[in-house]
């Protein structure tokens, strides 16, 4: 017998996330695919220049006042110095180890499939160890600043650091947006389940998997984590593959169609619901 969603999410909500006020995302999402090997790259920092990480665009513009979405490509042996945001941001590991946290504190290397929170005005250090490290960076409001730790303030927010291993999954017979036959996962990361509130979750995908996500938000945009899959919006589309790091756009009540040949992790960032079928 299905669970209520809402109880279920409320649980892992409170094992991985910090109370916050809902909130929504005023930006409406369109129809667009940016595969990984077509990312626009530039500086994180451009005043560092290459001793920055590099950064690319998924969606909106992170130097201005708006949610943006982009990938951050640190080299192996990265640290960067003590330093606070002038926003909260919100990381997910795609590829290598990553650590983020405050300079004193014993290094907590987060796998690919980990996820974190940096509260903004916290003081912290982010460092990697991969050979590849590669993150998705999420945010809700921009620009996106580094600022000295002169600079530092408490908004209330506490930091977040979740281990892949420490992911709670619930299965397609625990949820009522899932097909039951579909064999699909999902772990709630942060936001609010409150009707067109924003929230974020990965989404488990099965190998072989063959399948719809219709979007009933007027938000929704997902990234590749882990796997790989074949995006089309029309069966009369050419597939998009889509490796990790891949991102896609819908617009509401539009569907995608998805197959997978191996486990696929996805992302997805909307401002309501979606149907997995």
């Amino acid at each position: 017998m299905k669970i209520n969603i809402l109880v279920a999410l409320a649980i892992v909500a409170s094992v991985f996330a910090n109370a916050q006020t809902p909130i929504t995302d005023a930006a409406t999402s369109k129809n667009e695919v940016v595969t990984a090997d077509n990312v626009e790259w530039g500086w994180l920092n451009p005043l560092r220049g290459d001793k920055s990480p590099a950064a690319g665009k998924l969606w909106g513009d992170r130097t201005k006042n708006e949610p943006a979405g982009f990938l951050v490509k640190f080299k192996k042996g990265f640290s960067s110095p003590p330093h606070i945001h002038n926003i909260t941001y919100r990381g997910v590991v795609i590829k290598g180890w990553l650590h983020n946290d405050d300079e004193n504190a014993e290094k907590q290397w987060l796998p690919a499939g980990s996820y974190w929170q940096q509260p903004a005005g916290e003081a912290h250090i982010t460092a990697a160890d991969g050979e590849e490290n590669l993150a998705l960076l999420d945010i809700q409001e921009g620009p996106y600043l580094v600022k000295p730790t002169s600079e530092a303030f408490d908004n209330g927010e506490r930091s977040v650091n979740v281990d892949k291993t420490n992911l709670v999954w619930l299965n397609a017979d625990d949820i009522t947006w899932v097909s039951e036959k579909s064999n699909v996962q999902t772990a709630f990361l942060w936001g609010s389940h409150k009707e067109k509130q924003l929230r974020a979750t990965f989404l488990k995908l099965p190998a072989s998997f063959n399948g719809k996500i219709k979007n009933l938000s007027p938000n929704f945009r997902a990234v590749v984590i882990s796997g790989g899959l074949t995006h089309q919006f029309t069966k009369n589309d050419a597939k998009n593959v889509l490796e990790p790091g891949s991102y896609f756009g819908v617009e509401e009540n539009v569907t995608s169609i998805i197959s997978t040949a191996k486990e696929t992790v996805i992302y997805i960032r909307s401002n309501g619901d979606f149907e997995v079928k």
